[in-house]
């Protein structure tokens, strides 16, 4: 059994900045890609960032610039640096693993941007 567990949402102004969070615990032999991904309301899922077991990152356009994804392998968890947040950043944030070839998610963590 896997668990990704999220901390970090919020609710922050316009500019602001939160740090988001994923541990993953479990049968988690196999780990290899760990990401972020967001839903906003009326909208598709959508890949925000992504990094390898090797440090390899992979940012949407959108993003880019303003976001930082990081890991800790031995510690297995995932982190996101939000920063000069924006009201359309807004969304439910889920957290993603890849173990060997099958994906997990977390429950997802609101991220809520006023403006």
């Amino acid at each position: 059994q896997v668990q990704l567990v999220e901390s970090g949402g919020g609710l922050v102004q316009a500019g602001g900045s939160l740090r988001l969070s994923c541990a993953v615990s479990g049968s988690i032999s196999g780990l290899n890609r760990m990401g972020w991904y967001r839903q906003a309301p009326g909208k598709q899922r959508e890949l925000v960032a992504d990094i390898t077991s090797g440090g390899s990152t992979n940012y949407a356009d959108s993003v880019k610039g303003r976001f930082t994804i990081s890991r800790d392998n031995a510690k297995n968890t995932v982190y996101l640096q939000v920063n000069s947040l924006k009201p359309e950043d807004t969304a439910v944030y889920y957290c993603y693993a890849k173990i060997s070839v099958v994906g997990y998610w977390g429950q997802g963590t609101q991220v809520s941007v006023s403006s």
